[in-house]
């Protein structure tokens, strides 16, 4: 009498427990399952098998195929239940699992994994270098690298084509959503099996994660209360300061420029909770730490209350175009594309300073950029303080019930939108204002002939004064256009 299925899987288990150790289980392909390969009856199963009275040789080809894809799922198990104990017990990376994690799903060279924040910025990756260049150029990437969360579902995936060849599970710590892993195969649909893979693996991700937020918490408080001291100028002399930043791994002992990134939404006047504002918070300091070190990693960069801070090396006479696209790459890689929850903010750049005791006014500056760089270009706008020109003066203003009627006072009924008519003919003024009241330079740049743009002249004329024979009122109306386009007046 032949034993059952059961009898006969539970003695394949203990078998394949047994030669696992010494790896002496060759594979084949399973003609069954397109791209698996599953553990072969070799000389040693079918031996051990017929000790334990198990007449290999008597099961039929159905049974056996059952038999020996036990054997591999048992056999992943058990490589997974090994290297994830070893990265828990050793205190490993989440790089190390992820490339672990690749050796398990078993697909040779043509597999990779990935760990992301929630809004899909990358923390760690691992696999084949070729199966990792295919990851990125796959649509569900953005442009800046990001994992685009909010349109990839979690868990198992049904259809066809590229899309079931990866898989995304999160990662948990309780009720904290801590981020997600997702698992990519060049060649083959991912199963159940590998969901449940990346299940046990995110448990794993989240005590790494939760272990390096714990580090990085208390390593960015003492950072942001040394970076507070520099920029208000009590960090002590020079040498002193010098060497405790370079204690932190930064380098303060050079040309910089001070860069303030604030998010546009008020905290203060924000309808969520503290502590979805903490979190925000903290996850906008993680992608400006993130992305700066990505660039260099000496780079002094901290978080306060409402804005980040960062010490930008500079050479010395770099133009200020060239710094400003130096910190526009680092803006670009923290906003993203938007998604994924990231909050849009503003970011103001100083002048350079060239020593310790000029950080306190470069700091002032570069909150001024923030602030009148809002006003000029709106949310998400980036401003050096040079640029900021007579807005610098403006935004000194404290009471913007004084700016407002000072434009109604200079424009009259151009300081509003009650005809469409109106903003062409500020736009005319502008432009004439920054000709200097030549009338053919202005004509070109409109695409006016001449004798509609001096009909135009006549009538703003009317409307606001012999400006083209007044110096004195052009500067007037130079001032309350200037002033009616800040926002926020």
């Amino acid at each position: 009498m032949l034993p059952t299925i059961c009898d006969v899987s539970a003695t394949t288990c203990q078998i394949d427990r047994d030669t696992s150790i010494d790896g002496d289980m060759s594979t084949e392909p399973d003609s069954s399952a397109t791209g698996t390969t599953a553990p072969r009856v070799s000389a040693r199963w079918r031996a051990q098998a017929e000790s334990e009275g198990v007449p290999v040789d008597g099961l039929g080809p159905e049974v056996l195929t059952l038999l020996d894809r036990q054997a591999a799922v048992i056999q992943r198990e058990e490589d997974a239940h090994r290297i994830l104990n070893r990265i828990v017990l050793a205190g490993g990376s989440l790089t190390e699992l992820c490339t672990d994690l690749v050796s398990v799903l078993g697909d040779e060279g043509r597999a990779a994994a990935i760990v992301t924040t929630t809004d899909g910025r990358l923390l760690a990756e691992g696999g084949d270098p070729q199966a990792l260049e295919y990851v990125h150029r796959l649509d569900c990437f953005d442009r800046t690298g990001r994992l685009i969360v909010e349109s990839e579902p979690v868990g198992l995936r049904t259809g066809g084509g590229e899309r079931v060849r990866r898989a995304m599970v999160r990662v948990l710590a309780g009720s904290t959503d801590l981020g997600r892993i997702a698992a990519f195969s060049m060649d083959r649909a991912l199963d159940e099996e590998d969901i449940h893979l990346l299940q046990r693996a995110a448990t794993v991700a989240a005590l790494a994660i939760t272990k390096e937020q714990a580090v990085a918490a208390v390593e960015s408080k003492y950072r942001a209360e040394f970076l507070r001291d520099a920029l208000s100028g009590r960090a002590g002399r020079d040498t002193e300061a010098v060497a405790h930043a370079d204690s932190l791994g930064w380098n303060i002992d050079r040309p910089m420029v001070v860069v303030v990134a604030e998010t546009d939404e008020n905290d203060d006047e924000s309808h969520r909770s503290a502590e979805e504002v903490r979190a925000l918070q903290q996850r906008f300091v993680r992608a400006w730490v993130q992305a700066v070190a990505a660039r260099d990693t000496s780079i002094p960069v901290a978080g306060f209350s409402q804005e980040v801070v960062g010490l930008f090396p500079v050479a010395t006479d770099q133009p200020t175009e060239s710094i400003m696209r130096t910190v526009g790459e680092v803006v670009r890689v923290v906003s993203g594309d938007g998604g994924g929850g990231r909050r849009t903010f503003a970011t103001g750049v100083s002048r350079p300073v060239t020593s310790l005791a000029g950080l306190p006014t470069a700091y002032e500056e570069a909150l001024k950029a923030v602030s009148v760089g809002r006003q000029m270009n709106g949310t998400s706008s980036i401003a050096h303080f040079d640029d900021l020109g007579i807005y610098r003066l403006l935004a000194l203003i404290p009471d913007s019930t004084d700016l407002r009627r000072f434009v109604e006072e200079s424009l009259a009924e151009l300081a509003t939108d009650d005809s469409p008519e109106y903003a062409d003919l500020r736009r005319t003024l502008s432009v004439l204002i920054d000709t200097n009241m030549n009338v053919a330079e202005t004509a070109r740049a409109l695409f006016f002939h001449y004798n509609t743009l001096r009909y135009r002249i006549a009538k703003l004329e009317r409307m606001l004064g012999p400006f083209g024979s007044d110096p004195q009122l052009r500067l007037t109306l130079a001032l309350a256009l200037k002033i009616h386009e800040m926002r926020g007046i």
